[in-house]
């Protein structure tokens, strides 16, 4: 049985700790929470019936824990990730890995040294749809692939953003393409491939935030296929939709609904068995915009350690993303196409003030 510790109880925690305190993964169970913020922590040590601490450190010294989970503001997971990867166990940490690239290369360093493995949470990679889409495009269904596109259509209002100090600041946070929009943006360069360059735009347009609540960006992508994303949180009043689209030669995938959990459209110029069943097969409606690849990405690690199998996303994947988020900032902030072989001058993203 594989114990994790969370560190981190805010939001995105109640997600897990549901999981491993209800013993929805197999092999896993919840051993110690912890947040500077003691209350929160005690909150889910009493509901979960495990220990509830304030100091990282100390619960990783007192505690048993096989993996250490990081749900922590992503402005201060690298400083998190780098610090506990001295106690030698595993490490999951939740989307984005980092705000800055230099920040992921310090966490992917400190993984290795310690020889601990780093694992990025990019759960709407196991949505079921979105696993059928992947292994229609590894078995070349697509052809030569066109374009590809994502839209998050959800609602953050100010409320939302009052939850905590940190939320929609350049410096710990970032905004809707960091955070929420941040597991369609590696959906789509999963699916698509790399990236040549981007061009973007923002605007802030229903909440006081530092960061941008909306944006779109055009991408090249290395293969020439086309892409746009389309990521805002002002959809009233309520969510709407995280979808992806790709289009080749040789057919078409619409995933939608408002976690990524729809096929809405499965349409390939070549017929093959089972076609005709995939709509009906491959939507499955989620408890929430998390969606269920929590569980399953959780399964994944459980795996991963026990059997020593690769990562679905490492370090090196999740810096990916991230270098890809960065480009479309630099891009916003300068008013220019900006290529993925960049260095960051004009990003804001991970920056304190002064």
């Amino acid at each position: 049985m594989l114990k994790f510790a969370l560190i981190g109880c805010g939001r995105i925690a109640k997600r897990h700790s549901e999981l491993l305190g209800h013993n929805q993964i197999e092999g896993a169970q919840l051993s110690a929470v912890c947040d500077v913020v003691r209350s929160r922590a005690e909150a889910i040590g009493k509901q979960f019936g495990v220990p509830a601490y304030s100091d990282m450190h100390d619960m990783m010294d007192r505690e048993k824990v096989d993996v250490a989970v990081v749900l922590t503001e992503s402005g201060l997971h690298a400083e998190h990730v780098v610090a506990l990867a001295r106690h030698g166990k595993h490490i999951m940490v939740e989307k984005p890995m980092a705000l800055t690239l230099g920040d992921a290369d310090r966490m992917i360093a400190a993984c290795d040294a310690a020889r601990v493995r780093l694992f990025v949470v990019k759960q709407n990679r196991l949505n079921v749809p979105v696993v059928k889409l992947r292994q229609a495009l590894e078995a070349g269904r697509f052809g030569k692939l066109v374009m590809g596109t994502v839209r998050v259509r959800w609602c953050r209002d100010q409320s939302y953003y009052k939850q905590d100090k940190w939320r929609g600041t350049w410096a710990l946070d970032g905004g809707v393409l960091t955070n929420q929009a941040s597991h369609h943006v590696d959906l789509l360069e999963w699916m698509m491939g790399d990236v040549e360059s981007v061009f973007a735009m923002s605007r802030t347009a229903l909440v006081d935030i530092e960061t941008e609540d909306t944006a779109v960006v055009a991408l090249r992508f290395m293969n020439g296929a086309l892409g746009v994303i389309e990521a805002t949180t002002a959809a009233r009043p309520k969510d709407l939709e995280g979808s992806i689209s790709i289009l080749g030669e040789g057919g078409t995938v619409v995933i939608g609904g408002f976690a990524v959990n729809e096929m809405l459209t499965w349409n390939f110029a070549k017929k093959e068995a089972g076609d005709e069943e995939v709509l009906a097969k491959y939507s499955v409606n989620p408890p929430s915009v998390y969606g269920f690849g929590h569980q399953a990405y959780y399964d994944h690690v459980v795996k991963s350690i026990r059997e020593g199998t690769s990562q679905l996303v490492d370090g090196l994947a999740g810096r990916k993303s991230l270098e890809l988020i960065s480009a479309i900032y630099e891009s916003i902030e300068t008013g220019k196409e900006v290529s993925l072989h960049f260095r960051p001058s004009r990003c804001r993203l991970g920056h304190r003030h002064g």
